[in-house]
């Protein structure tokens, strides 16, 4: 007897007379990280040709040039509408920031005096007759210091355009909000140096005006092995405005970017690490000569009190154009 199969049965699926075979997988485009690489390699190259023809970038708007440049590398390969909302957000900030650096010289246009004594007699006051800066100097020389003295100091030159940046990739609403903070503090400091311009105790010390007292804020390079990285810097400095002591912007910057860098912060060592950031800045500031306690008080308090009153200032801002809307004649197609 000859065995039969048995039909299937009633709503099983067939058996395909053909065994399937996965599809062949489709070779990926490499064209687009191969852009990548290429411009960030060239943008690479440039920095550095830059830095060993001019010194390490210190000035906040060719800093901020550079980190554009290097959004404009993320944002190329992904299309044309998100490279013109870099420049659309970017080009305004960029053009105040120019503004503001074009008004530094209004100090020196408007002819008022430099402040040297003063600021040096609040600072033996609160050292009880001792300035900090010449206390510092005598008593904290050790090579570990100097070296992380000398890294947070250089901070302050790339931390804000750097934050700019990730920002603007990660939520753009934070980005604004801080790129409003940047300007108002920009300006309020501005503004005091222009009616106020105060000398760095390093400037009084060299007029002997004060106590001796170097300016060691980058001495840390030696120890870290990079002895051009100091030349680098000092030259990019040639331009910074010697009498701009009173507030001190390294202060207010670096307590500015704790203040909008906390809320993000997930875990306890982030948040150690920007309240530490926003403390040991103006000790570094004070050891190096570059500025009095007072002027880092004074810049801690303009970071605090921007940042405190910057929603205020906003709803107010929003308040009057939309009075200013509402007042504004009717245009026909808006009838």
């Amino acid at each position: 007897m000859t065995a039969v199969e048995m039909p299937a049965p009633v709503g099983a699926p067939a058996v395909p007379a053909v065994e399937w075979t996965a599809a062949p997988a489709v070779p990926r485009d490499r064209r687009p990280l191969l852009l990548t690489v290429v411009l960030w390699a060239g943008l690479a190259v440039a920095f550095a040709a830059t830095c060993a023809v001019r010194g390490l970038p210190t000035d906040r708007v060719v800093l901020l040039g550079w980190v554009l440049a290097g959004l404009g590398v993320h944002a190329a390969t992904q299309g044309p509408r998100r490279l013109g909302r870099l420049l659309l957000d970017w080009l305004p900030l960029i053009a105040v920031l120019l503004a503001y650096d074009a008004s530094r010289g209004l100090a020196d246009g408007l002819g008022m005096p430099v402040h040297v004594e003063e600021l040096a007699d609040a600072d033996r006051w609160l050292g009880g007759g001792v300035l900090p800066t010449v206390w510092l100097q005598e008593h904290v020389q050790a090579d570990a210091w100097k070296a992380v003295a000398t890294l947070i100091y250089s901070s302050h030159f790339v931390v804000t355009p750097l934050v700019l940046g990730v920002l603007w990739v990660r939520d753009r609403e934070r980005w604004a909000r801080c790129a409003r903070l940047v300007v108002a503090l920009s300006v309020a400091g501005l503004a005091t140096y222009v009616l106020y311009p105060a000398a760095p105790p390093w400037l009084a010390a060299r007029d002997e005006v004060i106590e001796p007292v170097a300016r060691i804020s980058g001495s840390g390079w030696e120890v870290l092995g990079l002895p051009r990285a100091g030349v680098l810097l000092d030259s990019g400095q040639g331009q910074v405005n010697l009498v701009a002591a009173m507030p001190s912007l390294h202060t207010a910057f670096a307590v500015l970017m704790c203040a909008v860098l906390l809320p993000m912060a997930r875990w306890t060592w982030q948040r150690v690490a920007l309240v530490a950031y926003a403390v040991l800045m103006p000790v570094v500031l004070v050891w190096g000569g570059e500025h009095y306690v007072v002027d880092t008080l004074l810049g801690a308090a303009y970071a605090v009190g921007i940042f405190l009153a910057m929603p205020s200032l906003e709803r107010a801002g929003r308040a009057v154009l939309r009075r200013a809307a509402g007042t504004a004649p009717a245009l026909p197609w808006r009838a």
